[in-house]
C-alpha cells in the first residue's frame, strides 16, 4: 500500500472571540456604600500571559499561489467524499444561498472556522464566490441546508473599503458596468473615477454605460462620452424605458459573468428587467424632495440569464472609499494622467502645486481635461471616501 499524503499545517490567526473586559469605574459609589474593606481587589484580578500568542491556531490546508485577489491566501482541507462544489447567489445575514452543479439551491451557513479567522475582509463569503459546501438536510426539497466549508481562490473582485475594512462587492466576473444616469438622479463623473480606478486595479473589464439619456438632450453629453472614450473605455448611452441601446446592452451581457454597479436610483434593475423580463427585479422612483435614488436592491445577487451567462445586481451606492490604494498611486490608475507622470520635473512630484509639472502643463493647455485632474487632486489629497 503506498503511503498517505502528510497534510500540511498551517499557523493562522484568528479574531478575538471574547471582547475585553469593560473597566470598573465605579469605586466612588462603591467605597461610599460600603467601603473598600469587603473587598479583595488583587484577588479578583487574572493575568494571561499569552498576549498574541493565544489568537492564532494549527489548522490544515495548503498555501495558494499569491495574488492580489482578496481571499485567505490559503485553502482549508476538507473532506472531498461529503462536500459539493457550488455557487454563492447571494449573502444575507448569517446564511448565504448556494447554486449546487446539478441546480440544486441551499441555504447555507458558514463553517465557524472560517467566520473567526483573521482577515482584512468584512464577510469571508461574498456573492458570486465558488464554494465548496457539505449538505446537511436534503429532506425537504423548497429548504435544502447546508454548511460552506471552503472558498475557492478568487479572480475578478469588485471591493471597496468599509468601516476601515475589506468589503468585498462580487468575485469571479468578467466585467463591471458601471451605471450611470443623464438626470434623476444627476450624474456624477467623481464616483465614475473611483469605480474605474476600482476596476483598472481588480484587472475587470470597466464599460460605462449611461442611462435615462431620453430624459436630455444628449448634446451635452458628448464632452463626457468623448473624453472617457479617448482613454479606451467603451461608453454606452442607454434608456430603460424607451429601449435605446439596449441591443448593444443585451449584447454586452451575453455569455459574460457581468456585475452591474452605481449610485441608487440610476437603473440598474430597470435595464436588467428589459433585458431579461423573467428576471422581475422590483424597482422604485426616485424622491422628488431628494432627487435621489431610493434603496430596492438590499444585497448582491447573482442571476442567470435567459441569453446566457451571468449577472450580478448590486445594492446603490452613494459612498465608495477605495481599497488599497495610497494617495501616491492614483496618478498611475488615471490612464490620461498616466503618460505624463515620468515627464515632471521632480521625480517624487504631486502634481499639485510643485512648478514644471507635466501634468499641470497639459491641462493648462487644454490636452487634458481639467475636471479630471480636479477629481484627482480630491483623492490624492486624502479625499479616498
Amino acid at each position: 500500500m503506498g503511503k498517505k499524503k502528510e497534510r500540511k499545517k498551517i499557523r493562522a490567526s484568528f479574531r478575538k472571540n471574547r471582547g475585553v473586559r469593560t473597566r470598573q469605574s465605579d469605586w466612588t459609589r462603591r467605597f461610599d456604600e460600603h467601603g473598600f474593606a469587603e473587598e479583595d481587589v488583587a484577588q479578583g484580578e487574572r493575568i494571561s500571559g499569552k498576549g498574541e500568542l493565544s489568537r492564532q491556531r494549527t489548522v490544515r490546508g495548503d498555501f495558494v499561489e499569491q495574488s492580489d485577489e482578496p481571499g485567505l491566501g490559503f485553502q482549508l482541507d476538507v473532506d472531498l467524499d461529503v462536500c459539493r462544489p457550488g455557487r454563492v447567489l447571494s449573502v444575507g445575514g448569517l446564511l448565504s444561498t448556494v447554486e449546487a452543479e446539478d441546480g440544486q439551491i441551499y441555504q447555507c451557513a458558514t463553517r465557524r472556522l472560517l467566520k473567526t479567522l483573521a482577515t482584512d475582509q468584512r464577510h469571508v463569503v461574498a456573492a458570486g464566490d465558488r464554494v465548496l459546501f457539505r449538505p446537511v438536510d436534503e429532506t425537504d426539497a423548497h429548504t435544502r441546508e447546508g454548511i460552506i466549508e471552503r472558498v475557492e481562490p478568487r479572480r475578478g473582485s469588485l471591493c471597496r473599503t468599509s468601516r476601515g475594512r475589506q468589503q468585498v462587492l462580487v468575485t469571479n466576473v468578467d466585467q463591471v458596468l458601471i451605471i450611470a444616469s443623464a438626470a434623476e438622479p444627476r450624474l456624477k463623473p467623481n464616483l465614475i473615477d473611483r469605480l474605474l480606478i476600482t476596476a483598472d486595479k481588480a484587472r475587470i473589464e470597466p464599460v460605462l454605460c449611461i442611462n435615462k439619456v431620453d430624459l436630455v438632450d444628449p448634446v451635452p453629453l458628448q464632452p463626457l462620452v468623448g473624453v472617457y472614450s479617448q482613454m479606451g473605455y467603451r461608453v454606452l448611452l442607454l434608456s430603460a424605458e424607451t429601449g435605446f441601446g439596449m441591443d448593444r446592452f443585451k449584447a454586452l451581457l451575453r455569455g459574460r459573468e457581468s456585475v452591474v454597479t452605481g449610485q441608487s436610483g440610476v437603473g440598474k434593475s430597470s435595464l436588467l428587467n428589459r433585458v431579461d423580463p423573467s428576471l422581475q427585479l422590483r424597482v422604485r422612483t426616485v424622491s422628488a424632495e431628494t432627487e435621489k435614488g431610493r434603496h430596492t436592491t438590499t444585497s448582491a445577487q447573482l442571476l442567470p440569464l435567459e441569453c446566457g451567462g451571468y449577472v450580478v445586481d448590486t445594492p446603490g451606492i452613494r459612498q465608495f472609499q477605495l481599497w488599497d490604494v495610497i494617495p501616491e498611486e492614483v496618478a498611475g490608475f488615471f490612464r490620461d494622467l498616466r503618460p505624463y507622470v515620468n515627464h515632471c520635473r521632480f521625480p517624487d512630484c504631486t502634481h499639485t502645486h510643485e512648478a514644471d509639472c507635466a501634468i499641470k502643463d497639459a491641462v493648462a493647455d487644454g490636452r487634458l481635461d481639467e475636471r479630471r485632474y480636479e477629481s484627482y487632486c480630491h483623492l490624492f489629497q486624502g479625499d479616498l471616501v
